[in-house]
C-alpha cells in the first residue's frame, strides 16, 4: 500500500471525463466505489462535479490547474490515462497533497512502433511513392531508399517508450546511443550510454522520447542542430513544443535535416493555429520528406485495454 498523506476513504467516489476502458469503470464499480463517468464533459462541467470527488480520471485534454480546482475539496489523487504529466499542474496539486499518477508504461510498446514505422516510411520515401503510385507514376530511382542497418540512432529519453524502441531496433543491425541526464549506468545489450558529444558526432537519427517540461521545451533547436557533424532524420513522438518548429523548418531548408516524423505539433488544435502557425504546418504539409500523424503514437487498440488496466491496479494500491 503506497503512502497518501490524506487516507483513501474505504469507498472511493472516482470522477472520469475523458474515454477509458471499461476495464477501469467496471472494475472500480464491483469494488463497490462510485464512479461518475463523464467522458465528454467540458471545463465548467468538470469543475461542477468535482465536489467531494476522491480521485479524477483524465486524459490528454483536460488541463488540470488551481482554476480546475478550486472546489476539489476531496481530491486525492489524479490518475492521468497515459503517459505525460504535462497537463497537471504538479507544483500546486503536489501543495495540495494531491497525488498524481499516470500510465506511461501501458502505451510504450505502441510508441515504440509508430517510431520504427515512421522511420522505415523516411527512409525508404513511402511517403513520396505512395502518393505517386496513386496518382499513376511510377519512379524507381528517385524513391532508391536508404537502409537503417549500418545506422546509428540516438534515443533522448531513456523512460518506457525509449527503452521499447531500443528493443525493438536490437533486431535491426542499428546501433543506438541513448541520453538520459536523470539516469544512471543505463545502458545494456541493445542501448549505449552517451553524452552529447557522442551523440552529435555519430548520430544519423534523433529520436525524442522525453516528457514536457520547462527544461524540454525547445530541446531540439537550431543551437543544438549545429552541433551534429552530420545531416540527420529527426523524429518527435513525445511532445511537440519539445521541438522548436521555425528551427526545424529552417534545417530542413539548409539540408542539415534529412527528413522528419512527427507524431505531435507545437499546436494540435489546427482550427486554432494563429498566423506563424498556419505557415509552418503548411510549409511541413508541402515537404515530401516530412512524415506526420494525429498524436496516435500511443493510441492502439491494445494499448486503449492496457491503459485502463494499468491504472486500476494502480489505484487499487491506495485501498
Amino acid at each position: 500500500m503506497k503512502e497518501v498523506l490524506n487516507p483513501m476513504p474505504p469507498i472511493w467516489n472516482v470522477l472520469i471525463v475523458d474515454d477509458v476502458h471499461p476495464i477501469l469503470t467496471e472494475g472500480l464499480s464491483k469494488l463497490g466505489h462510485n464512479v461518475l463517468y463523464l467522458p465528454n464533459a467540458n471545463r465548467d462541467e468538470i469543475r461542477a462535479a468535482l465536489p467531494n470527488q476522491h480521485i479524477l480520471v483524465i486524459r490528454t485534454k483536460t488541463i488540470v490547474d488551481e482554476d480546475l480546482l478550486v472546489q476539489a475539496n476531496s481530491l486525492k489523487i489524479i490518475a492521468r490515462a497515459g503517459a505525460g504529466m504535462d497537463n497537471i499542474d504538479c507544483e500546486y496539486t503536489e501543495s495540495k497533497s494531491i497525488i498524481s499518477i499516470n500510465a506511461g508504461e501501458a502505451n510504450s510498446d505502441a510508441v515504440a512502433e509508430q517510431s520504427l514505422a515512421m522511420l522505415l516510411m523516411l527512409l525508404n520515401n513511402l511517403f513520396r511513392a505512395n502518393a505517386q503510385v496513386k496518382a499513376g507514376v511510377w519512379l524507381r530511382e528517385a524513391n532508391r531508399g536508404i537502409e537503417l542497418a549500418g545506422k546509428t540512432l540516438a534515443i533522448i529519453g531513456y523512460g518506457n517508450t525509449g527503452k521499447a524502441f531500443a528493443q525493438k531496433l536490437s533486431a535491426m543491425k542499428v546501433k543506438v546511443l541513448v541520453y538520459d541526464k536523470y539516469l544512471h549506468h543505463y545502458g545494456s545489450s541493445v542501448a549505449k550510454e552517451s553524452n552529447w558529444e557522442e551523440i552529435c558526432e555519430q548520430a544519423d537519427i534523433l529520436s525524442f522520447h522525453v516528457p514536457l517540461t520547462q527544461e524540454t521545451t525547445y530541446y531540439f533547436n537550431k543551437n543544438l542542430l549545429a552541433q551534429f557533424k552530420k545531416p540527420i532524420f529527426l523524429l518527435n513522438l513525445s511532445r511537440g513544443k519539445v521541438v522548436n518548429t521555425q528551427d526545424l523548418l529552417l534545417g530542413l531548408n539548409q539540408g542539415k535535416i534529412l527528413g522528419a516524423a512527427l507524431d505531435v505539433l507545437e499546436n494540435e488544435r489546427l482550427e486554432n493555429l494563429n498566423a506563424t502557425e498556419k505557415l509552418q504546418f503548411n510549409y511541413l504539409c508541402e515537404r515530401e520528406n516530412v512524415v506526420l500523424s494525429p498524436h496516435i503514437g500511443g493510441w492502439t487498440k491494445e494499448s486503449y485495454i492496457k491503459i485502463s488496466q494499468v491504472l486500476l491496479d494502480k489505484l487499487l494500491t491506495f485501498s
